[in-house]
C-alpha cells in the first residue's frame, strides 16, 4: 500500500498574532484548524522533491529578518475560501524563497504570501459569513523567527519533521 506523503516549508504564526485568526478559523473552519495551524507556505511539495538540496540551503541561511504585510481580507476558488493576502512587495519574503530554492529548481516562481481562514477543500464561505469575518481585527504585519519542514500521511494532520531558526 502506497502512501501518499506531501512535504512543504512553511512560517507559522506566532501564537500571539494567530489568536484572532485561529478564533476564526476553528469556528468556521475547523476540519482545516486540525489539520494545520495558521502558516503561510514558502515551497509547496513540487519546489523540495530534491530535499537534500533544500536542506543544504536551508542550513545556510544566516541571520534574515523576515516579516509580511498583510492586507483585506479576499474570497476566492468561486467565494468558498477565504484568505489574508499579503500586501506590497513583501521582498524579504521572495529573498528568502530564492535562498531556499537556489539550485533546487529551474525556475523560481514569486507566489504571493498569504494565511488561509477558510480552505475551500472543507468549507464553504457564505455572504453572512464573510461579513462577520470582516469585523475581525487580524494582525498588519507577522514577524517570523523560524521555518518548518512539515510532512503529511494520506492527508491526515501535519507534522513538524524539522525546524530552522530564521532570526
Amino acid at each position: 500500500m502506497n502512501q501518499q506523503i506531501r512535504r512543504q516549508l512553511t512560517l507559522f504564526v506566532n501564537p500571539t498574532d494567530a489568536q484572532e485568526i485561529e478564533a476564526v478559523r476553528n469556528r468556521f473552519n475547523p476540519i482545516q484548524q486540525e489539520l494545520i495551524a495558521c502558516h503561510v507556505t514558502i515551497c509547496r511539495e513540487d519546489e523540495i522533491d530534491n530535499i537534500e538540496a533544500t536542506l543544504a540551503n536551508l542550513q545556510k541561511l544566516n541571520s534574515i529578518e523576515i516579516s509580511i504585510n498583510f492586507g483585506r481580507l479576499i474570497r476566492f476558488d468561486n467565494g468558498k475560501g477565504v484568505m489574508l493576502p499579503a500586501y506590497g512587495d513583501n521582498e524579504s519574503f521572495h529573498q528568502l524563497r530564492t535562498k531556499i530554492l537556489t539550485g533546487v529548481v529551474e525556475t523560481i516562481r514569486r507566489p504571493e504570501p498569504h494565511i488561509t481562514l477558510m480552505h475551500p477543500r472543507n468549507s464553504s464561505c457564505t455572504d453572512e459569513i464573510f461579513e462577520e469575518i470582516q469585523k475581525q481585527n487580524f494582525p498588519s504585519k507577522i514577524a517570523f523567527t523560524q521555518i518548518s519542514l512539515i510532512e503529511q500521511i494520506d492527508g491526515g494532520k501535519w507534522s513538524v519533521l524539522q525546524e530552522f531558526p530564521i532570526y
